[in-house]
């Protein structure tokens, strides 16, 4: 029997690799051109930052750059599955809240931090399974699907919590926000725990294997043997319980679950991941790249806070630069079929 599953398993595996377009020399040389690019663009941006922004190659700061981005990259590990295999989340900013609000209800009725944290959590998880099985099995588009979730699940936490914060006077709970280790937050702990186990999921897994080949060709993936339609359910559970997950830290960070908490959130998130180099068309991602995209967003946000620039005008950047991330996404998928 466990020899049989493992020669299913490979064959998986080769099925999956064969799925995932294959390259020619000049395809490769521009992939590579692309994300050492991205790259070089951080490096420069953040030696000119720190040699023209006050405070900002400060170790403070860095750690607060560092914990300021906790929540965008733990969302967008999994962001980059959803976009790999051509779907995207839009609800992710409202499932923070909610998951927030929940784990503040359920502490403050139960004083049980863990049972608080796994309800969250379980509630994430159900929130990305309604995702998965009506994009997966019905075949209503992502973004209609995740559109009407938002706006269900916002206003959900809205009615658990009659539109007031949810305080929190548990300090165990409230303790988890600001706990270090070698002088690191455990929110940044869990972010780069978060960017290591999905790494290892997209390039060692067949599940990773199989996301990239359903973004490739979802058709012939399923002509091939691939589940299509489970393969998605599980792509957005896993980014429902991760994204529930950050809204526990954040709660956990500002003391008390915010049902209007996180809004726009979501729009970070794609913009780090396509400025990363995942495809909005699907079957390409890395997570150097959804690394590197995470910094860039983090460094021109916390440099803009520096610099005291107006919230306005801080729209018009994110704006902008989910636009570029667009475009870049655009000239790659252009290099690519060149």
């Amino acid at each position: 029997m466990e020899a049989r599953e493992n020669i299913v398993s490979q064959a998986s595996e080769s099925v999956a690799n064969a799925l995932i377009p294959q390259k020619s020399d000049k395809q490769k040389w521009w992939q590579q051109i692309t994300e050492y690019s991205l790259i070089v663009i951080f490096i420069v941006m953040f030696v000119t930052m720190s040699a023209t922004v006050d405070h900002f190659f400060s170790i403070e700061n860095m750690l607060g750059l560092a914990l300021s981005i906790s929540q965008i990259g733990m969302v967008a590990c999994t962001m980059m599955f959803c976009l790999a295999s051509r779907d995207f989340d839009l609800s992710v900013g409202s499932t923070i809240a909610f998951a927030g609000v929940l784990c503040a209800m359920v502490l403050n009725a139960t004083d049980n931090t863990a049972i608080a944290i796994v309800a969250a959590v379980a509630a994430g998880a159900v929130i990305g399974f309604v995702n998965g099985a009506v994009i997966a099995y019905l075949r209503i588009n992502a973004l209609i699907t995740t559109l009407a979730t938002m706006e269900i699940v916002r206003g959900l936490g809205f009615i658990v919590s009659h539109g007031q914060a949810v305080g929190v006077s548990s300090d165990t709970f409230i303790a988890l926000g600001s706990l270090a280790f070698a002088g690191i937050s455990l929110p940044i702990w869990v972010t780069l725990a978060c960017f290591i186990v999905f790494g290892v999921m997209l390039n060692q897994t067949v599940y990773g294997r199989n996301t990239l080949a359903i973004g490739g060709n979802p058709e012939a993936s399923r002509l091939a043997g691939i589940n299509v339609e489970r393969t998605r359910v599980w792509i957005f559970m896993i980014q429902g319980a991760v994204t529930a997950l950050a809204g526990v830290i954040l709660a956990s960070r500002i003391t008390s679950g915010q049902p209007n908490a996180a809004q726009g959130f979501e729009l970070n998130v794609i913009s780090a991941c396509v400025l990363g180099g995942v495809s909005l068309l699907g079957g390409r991602a890395t997570i150097s790249g959804v690394v590197i995209g995470v910094l860039i967003m983090g460094t021109v946000e916390n440099v803009m806070n520096l610099l005291n620039i107006d919230a306005f005008y801080q729209y018009l950047v994110r704006g902008a630069i989910l636009l570029a991330a667009v475009l870049l996404d655009q000239l790659k998928n252009r290099g690519s079929r060149d």
